[in-house]
């Protein structure tokens, strides 16, 4: 059923470093959010662990079918009617006829009268790795030679509505889809060969983009059957592609495509890009975080040779002929602002319970939906029956994204139309934002997104381009945005800071009787509890929230997992049980338990101590279709305080994998980045200005604390795929944590675990 393959990272950190993995959806935020910058009301709506637009833009292509075929020549299109909804296919003769075309055309994937094929995907590029995963899926389905496609990926004109790259969906939704969109090629296809060559569809074959008829000794490539043909099918309803078990490149470590692009400089950023006549523009920002304007004098930039000075409501901007001009007009302008007081670092958790609510009784234990209150049997009755009880609280900071790529936009106006290349993960949803913003119809719109670096879910929302836009429309030119360090770090939205309750009852045999567990302001992913207890409470209260805040890889899986994980390792050494048998008495999950073997068995868990201050500790979980399990091996000195991860087994099963190279850079990235929230990151805030926006104060991971590193896949291929930018990362926090309390008994309960060292 399924294989496991151990991947040692330690030589190859820095690769796997610049491939981490950055999909994620948005943790919550309550009432409706304003463009800070432009006043401009966005109809977001910020449910738990949800970020969808309330009405979801519908996708218009904008081309009839002849057009269409003008655009990418002849050949084969696979579409999708605008209602999503196939059309139902009709026999003529055994050949499949060419269904109605939509008013609106959906296009997935074009096989070309040249041999080529085109896919076309709003997914977007952000060093995931997922244009070549894609890519393995269509040329597996399609039977076709990976070299000869071409994946169009993140431009609103162009591919079909995506809600975003987010939540770990590009492999399990987009994959898919591109897996049926690839079959649904195949079968015209061969089914265009067998009606040239006037035989049963099903006595012929493809491969290697080439249909061979054997009883005949005959053979044409795709190109060759489409000549002069404009075929089109709509995915079929029933359209089913082959089962993991079945694939031949797909499951393969294929290199990154265009990978030698990266390396060698030549692949063009959005801050690369360069317009004729192109400004660069400066934004003035508010003194503090909710600060409204008071006066502003802007005489003294708009003398400045080639100076543009922008002023709409509380929105001032200047774009000028280079980013230094830029700099020194904004910083000529003379504003006031009134400022109102805001909470500090000091009061964040008390405020965040004093500010909180109930949460929405009713639905499932752990889905994303609605209901973020789960009650099963009676706490009073499972706190009753426990010969033990335990009641803690867990708390997590706010951390910042911190994007090796600051958010950057390039705007141009032509008429009443813009074109905006910028890095996010949301081209759709940033192209309605910026429609709403200048009171545009959507096809007026166009964003394009170039592969990105990772973000970890932190360009959900569309500002920079807004603000680009706004520039270039009173400039009449081209430009250029970029922000500062500075300004991600201040007005940029952070991983929601939370308290978290839990109350637990427990036989002296290790067996669960009372569960309580309450979530306030980080988020309801992974609220519930794998593990067996018929008497349990999860909520989530939303609270007000002092700085802005939104998804983060991981979102709040993270900061349950460390909770819930922590709060067990100390129900195990209560009724004095090894942490990993506790774990395994009270789950029937048999794929979490899998991967926990696979790691306790990779780790060695069990193993005898060598050295005073050496610890060992592990967790485990999932969420997204994906489970995981972690075990940290620390050091800490008990003279100076400090800590060091010395050692990471993480095992990971999300069904059949795509390819096993990319995985492993995924789990290995997971894990040097999740180092910094576990151990020192946080953002220190108060007045409403964050008071270590720089790199030079806020810590994050440097090369010399990441520790060896194991990766260790269970391949599941009789399982559909699930994602992976998210769930490896979600148990080595509580791993850590655990680590530490066996090596000297110190149990901590805040994350980051140690930002100034461990007081011993």
């Amino acid at each position: 059923m399924s294989d496991i393959k151990v991947s040692n990272a330690t030589d190859h950190a820095l690769n796997a470093e610049a491939k981490r993995g950055e999909t994620r959806a948005l943790a919550p935020v309550r009432g409706e959010t304003k463009n800070d910058k432009l006043n401009t009301p966005v109809d977001y709506q910020f449910e738990p662990e949800r970020y969808e637009l309330t009405e979801p833009p519908r996708h218009r292509f904008g081309l009839e079918r002849r057009d269409f075929f003008k655009f990418v020549g002849g050949g084969v299109a696979i579409l999708m009617s605008a209602s999503g909804k196939a059309l139902a296919q009709q026999e003529t003769g055994g050949r499949p006829a060419a269904p109605a075309i939509p008013q609106e055309i959906n296009a997935w994937l074009h096989v070309g009268e040249n041999n080529t094929v085109t896919v076309f995907t709003g997914k977007v590029e952000l060093g995931q790795n997922a244009r070549t995963s894609l890519t393995q899926l269509v040329a597996d389905e399609l039977h076709f030679p990976i070299e000869k496609i071409e994946m169009i990926m993140a431009d609103t004109a162009r591919t079909p509505f995506d809600r975003g790259t987010l939540g770990s969906e590009t492999t399990p939704m987009m994959g898919t889809q591109l897996r049926r969109a690839s079959s649904a090629a195949r079968a015209l296809i061969i089914a265009q060969a067998a009606a040239q060559w006037n035989v049963d569809a099903k006595s012929l074959t493809a491969a290697a983009g080439r249909v061979t008829d054997p009883a005949k000794h005959r053979s044409a490539s795709y190109g060759e059957l489409l000549k002069g043909q404009e075929l089109t099918q709509v995915i079929p309803a029933d359209d089913s592609p082959a089962p993991p078990s079945a694939w031949t490149v797909a499951g393969t470590s294929t290199g990154k495509i265009d990978g030698r692009d990266f390396v060698n400089g030549s692949h063009r950023y959005t801050s690369d890009i360069k317009l004729p006549d192109m400004l660069h523009g400066r934004i003035v920002r508010p003194s503090a975080i909710g600060a409204t304007l008071d006066t502003v004098d802007t005489s003294a930039a708009e003398s400045m040779p080639g100076v543009v000075v922008v002023r709409d409501g509380d929105f001032i901007g200047v774009a000028a002929p280079s980013r230094a001009v830029a700099e020194r007009a904004a910083a000529a302008i003379k504003a006031t602002w009134k400022e109102t007081p805001q909470p500090s670092n000091a009061e964040l958790f008390d405020y965040l319970k004093a500010h909180s609510q109930p949460g929405r009784a009713g639905g499932g234990d752990q889905g994303p939906g609605q209901s973020t209150v789960f009650n099963a049997g009676s706490m009073e009755q499972g706190l009753a029956s426990a010969d033990q009880k335990l009641s803690q609280t867990y708390t997590v900071r706010y951390i910042a994204h911190a994007p090796l790529e600051p958010r950057a936009a390039v705007a141009q106006w032509d008429g009443d139309q813009v074109t905006v290349w910028m890095s996010t993960q949301r081209p759709f949803g940033t192209r309605t934002e910026i429609a709403k913003a200048f009171r545009l119809p959507e096809d007026k719109v166009r964003v394009i997104v170039p592969a990105s670096t990772p973000c970890y879910g932190g360009k959900h929302t569309g500002e920079h381009g807004v603000e680009a836009a706004r520039l270039a429309r009173t400039a009449k030119k081209p430009v250029k945005l970029i922000w500062t360090r500075a300004e991600e770090f201040q007005w940029a939205y952070f991983r929601p800071a939370g308290v978290i309750d839990v109350q637990s009852g427990i036989r002296n045999d290790g067996t669960l009787t009372a569960w309580e567990f309450h979530n306030y302001n980080s988020g309801n992913a992974a609220l519930g509890t794998p593990y067996v207890v018929a008497n349990k409470h999860h909520e989530f209260h939303t609270s007000d929230t002092p700085l802005r805040q939104g998804s983060y890889r991981g979102l709040a899986a993270t900061a349950n997992h460390f909770a819930r994980e922590s709060h067990m390792d100390d129900l195990a050494h209560l009724v004095k049980m090894n942490p990993l048998e506790f774990r395994k008495k009270n789950l029937d999950d048999p794929r979490l338990l899998a991967v926990l073997d696979a790691a306790a068995k990779a780790f060695g868990w069990g193993a005898a101590k060598s050295t005073d201050g050496q610890g060992f500790g592990l967790a485990c979980g999932g969420e997204k279709g994906g489970y995981v399990a972690t075990c940290a091996e620390v050091r800490v000195n008990r003279t100076s305080g400090a800590v060091r991860v010395s050692r990471v087994v993480t095992a990971y099963e999300c069904g059949a994998v795509v390819n096993p190279e990319c995985l492993s850079n995924q789990i290995e990235g997971a894990v040097m980045y999740g180092l910094g929230g576990a151990l020192f990151e946080q953002i220190d805030f108060a007045d409403g200005r964050v008071r270590n926006g720089h790199f030079a104060q806020y810590r994050l991971p440097r090369f010399s604390d990441l520790p060896e590193i194991q990766a260790v896949l269970v391949n599941r291929k009789d399982l559909e795929p699930a994602g992976a930018g998210e769930v490896p990362m979600f148990a080595l926090a509580p791993a850590i944590g655990n680590a530490i309390f066996d090596a000297i008994g110190v149990r901590l309960r805040a994350l980051p675990l140690v930002p100034q060292g461990l007081k011993v």
